[in-house]
């Protein structure tokens, strides 16, 4: 088997900073996970390859967050969504780029990996929106 990058969310957020959404798939079931985690939970296979994701969804959910932790505070009002993406997968991200009163459930939503706002205090990882 040819070396590969852990599956940790380490690795996910280093392939972020390549301007990639990558998951880890399952090499004996082909479960998806976003973000990745070394141990299957569907058949309990250490086995992973990377996938790369197109990052296109639709939203699923979200709140608008006017009361903001210290680090997020300048950001407010916010937008924090779970998007559906292909293949089953969901994921957590900021929305920018559109007003809070504008936000509409099973709007086409894309990820974006150099729009997002970065916080003095929080963890210095490559971030992501949509």
């Amino acid at each position: 088997m040819i070396d590969q990058e852990p599956f940790t969310i380490e690795q996910f957020y280093r392939y972020v900073a390549q301007k990639k959404l990558m998951g880890g798939r399952c090499i004996h079931c082909g479960k998806i996970y976003l973000p990745p985690r070394p141990l299957c939970g569907f058949c309990f296979s250490k086995d992973f390859d990377w996938v790369e994701l197109s990052g296109k969804g639709k939203l699923l959910t979200y709140t608008i967050i006017h009361v903001a932790p210290p680090q997020f505070q300048s950001m407010t009002p916010y937008v924090v969504g779970i998007i559906s993406l292909e293949k089953g997968l969901r994921l957590p991200g900021i929305i920018t780029g559109v007003a809070p009163e504008q936000i509409r459930i099973g709007m086409d939503l894309s990820i974006e990996f150099e729009i997002c706002s970065p916080t003095e205090s929080w963890p210095q990882w490559a971030r992501y929106c949509f």
